[in-house]
């Protein structure tokens, strides 16, 4: 299995080169390029909010609960500025302890948030939470988080076959990372309820 740093050493090089590409081959400009290679970066760590271990756990949700209340900014009403900062600060503890304790009791490590529907609702996710009116923008970001995402589990099955042998060998994780369906019924039913509901509101939030 790779570790932490192994994800993020991967993640955060592909992040930077899609942040390239969008400055140097798409006409974006350097704040959504910055941006969306920090959105690969983490991307690359989200499959392990479902790990045992915690401090690579509490680290990722503490990001998450710093980043999302930001991307969500334009989609929070309120009437004052002050109303504003109080629903984004209670968004923040919400992710931070509040999810966080919730997403610890109801996943299992490489569970169904190791899986290629899980990638799809990373994806959709952060199409919907980030508001724009420039739909490329919108795509791109959430195809950065993808790609993230889609080397971690790149790297997992990678990891999972020894090469030390004559023979290259599968250990017990292989397979587990880039799948469709896990072992339990529920989680998988669950997982594709979830990406139903989101392909669903993207649909309708794109005027369908």
């Amino acid at each position: 299995m790779a570790s932490y740093r192994g994800h993020l050493v991967v993640s955060s090089t592909l992040g930077a080169a899609y942040g390239a590409a969008a400055l140097f081959f798409w006409n974006f400009d350097w704040g959504p390029a910055c941006l969306a290679a920090g959105l690969t970066t983490l991307g690359g760590l989200l499959p392990d909010l479902d790990s045992d271990s915690g401090v690579p756990v509490r680290e990722m949700f503490s990001l998450a609960a710093a980043i999302m209340p930001l991307l969500l900014l334009d989609r929070i009403q309120a009437d004052s500025p002050e109303q504003k900062v109080v629903l984004l600060g209670g968004l923040y503890l919400f992710i931070r302890y509040g999810l966080a304790n919730v997403f610890r009791h109801l996943t299992v490590h490489r569970g169904m948030f190791h899986s290629l529907p899980a990638l799809l609702i990373s994806g959709l996710a952060t199409f919907l939470i980030y508001h724009n009116p420039d739909m490329r923008l919108r795509l791109y970001l959430a195809g950065g988080v993808m790609l993230g995402f889609f080397s971690h589990l790149v790297l997992d099955e990678l990891y999972s076959v020894d090469f030390t042998g004559l023979r290259p060998r599968l250990n017990r994780y292989a397979g587990s990372a880039l799948k469709l369906a896990s072992p339990s019924w529920v989680a998988t039913a669950n997982t594709y309820v979830v990406l139903l509901a989101l392909g669903f509101l993207a649909w309708i939030d794109v005027g369908g």
